[in-house]
């Protein structure tokens, strides 16, 4: 949890790591964000944060994150979103959502072997998207 708000920090999306982490653990205690499928989303809505966010890390091994299928988590995003940031958090967990539920997408992330493959990944998945969502839009 900490390398993925000292992430957000170094981005300069925080301007308090402490409160940020205190809104996560907040989130926390209403539900896990373990989604299941080796999968956990942390995310909160707080004053601590200047700028959304959206930090990634992948721990081979696995966490106990109290995911809601009793598996290890072994990929994490977390999302930071102003407090006055509305509905961009959901906008967020929608997408990350959509492209997570491809299981081949999903390992290959958790296999990455550098950043620069798991980005080129992310961003490769995010371009596939739009083309798809441009190709309904058209029709």
């Amino acid at each position: 949890m900490n390398t993925l708000v000292s992430l957000m920090a170094k981005q300069d999306n925080l301007n308090d790591q402490d409160v940020y982490k205190q809104g996560i653990y907040a989130r926390e205690e209403l539900s896990t964000t373990g989604i299941g499928e080796g999968i956990a989303i942390p995310h909160a809505q707080s004053e601590a944060v200047n700028a959304p966010g959206l930090a990634a890390m992948v721990v081979k091994d696995g966490v106990d994150y109290q995911s809601l299928d009793n598996q290890l988590a072994k990929l994490f995003f977390m999302i930071a979103v102003p407090k006055t940031g509305g509905n961009e958090h959901l906008q967020i967990l929608a997408m990350l959502s959509q492209m997570l539920m491809d299981t081949d997408f999903k390992d290959s992330l958790i296999n990455a072997q550098s950043v620069e493959e798991f980005m080129d990944l992310i961003n490769q998945k995010e371009a596939a998207q739009k083309t798809k969502e441009e190709e309904k839009e058209e029709a």
